[in-house]
């Protein structure tokens, strides 16, 4: 990884920090939120590009490690966040919004990398990547209606047209420019030339648009510092719960140690990029729903580094 990918949670907080100066500062506030869409795309056609949609296949050879994953992130993890946002956050819709969303999207990139720093199958992990993005486009405006949207009017067709609008036309083009670059340069230039540097465009994106967003929306943060704070607890139960769902499941079927890895961070890790295109687009005059997602990976990927630490330990004993 390079500094940029290893620095995520501080990047992200400077960018927040660098967002509300500008809004503050009234230095460009009024096109911020132009800026917002066009960012958002170009961030998702990063992420795409580095996503073999087709070895999906792949997904499906190993049964029970398939079964396992697809059941704690689209079953368990989505009812965990059910009843983890009725209990902290019934209070406050958009935050419980924010929550459910952050919550029943699964990762489709930095899980890999903890993956690896923990000494798990990155094989296998990298073999599910393709379902779990399908699974997390096809279900998240059902998810989001069940369980939030029947209390504060979520329009299930206004989700989709958001997902259309900010997932599948990114997904389009993605495979597009593959298409092109492996017709016109070959499948050895893409993968050294293209996907490699996919991922670096896809952070930069993502902190300009968390930097347009706080520009154009600061004022919410600034009004409601507690956010963070609110959310704090809901998240960390949810991945304490996870983690035990994966811990029991992988005893049940007995995993290799390696597999066991796997399994918690592709259960654990969640897509907030994804998640907060969605946000923006779906929910554009509710930025505290925005504001949840942003503050999602200042608190996972913290957490994601302690769980590394333990399955070390666990492996060491």
């Amino acid at each position: 990884m390079g500094w940029l990918e290893r620095s995520q949670a501080l990047v992200i907080l400077c960018s927040v920090v660098l967002g509300l100066w500008v809004g503050r500062m009234g230095i460009g506030s009024d096109w911020a939120e132009r800026l917002i869409l066009p960012f958002l795309v170009v961030m998702l056609i990063g992420v795409f590009l580095q996503i073999p949609l087709g070895d999906v296949r792949k997904s499906l050879a190993n049964v029970p490690f398939t079964t396992a994953s697809v059941g704690i992130n689209f079953v368990v993890t989505p009812l965990f966040a059910g009843g983890l946002g009725y209990l902290f956050l019934r209070e406050s819709p958009e935050l419980w919004i924010g929550f459910v969303m952050l919550m029943v999207t699964p990762c489709t990139d930095w899980y890999l990398v903890f993956t690896s720093i923990a000494r798990g199958n990155v094989t296998l992990s990298a073999a599910i990547l393709p379902l779990n993005l399908i699974l997390q486009i096809l279900l998240l405006p059902f998810y989001v209606w069940f369980l939030t949207g029947q209390l504060h009017g979520v329009e299930p067709m206004w989700l989709l047209t958001s997902i259309v609008l900010v997932l599948v036309v990114p997904l389009v083009l993605s495979r597009l420019i593959r298409w092109i670059f492996r017709r016109c340069r070959g499948e050895d230039w893409l993968r050294e030339k293209v996907l490699t540097r996919a991922g670096t465009v896809q952070l930069i994106f993502l902190n300009l648009v968390i930097v347009a967003m706080f520009a154009s929306q600061g004022m919410v943060l600034l009004q409601n510092p507690w956010v963070l704070f609110t959310l704090l607890l809901p998240v960390w139960i949810g991945f304490m719960l996870i983690f035990a769902a994966g811990q029991g499941v992988a005893r049940v079927w007995r995993f290799s140690y390696a597999d066991t890895v796997s399994l918690h961070f592709t259960t654990l890790a969640r897509n907030s990029p994804i998640a907060l295109a969605i946000a923006i687009t779906a929910f554009p005059d509710q930025p505290l729903i925005a504001l949840a997602l942003v503050m999602g990976p200042l608190i996972e990927l913290p957490t994601l580094s302690l769980f590394s630490s333990l399955l070390l330990r666990i492996r060491g004993k």
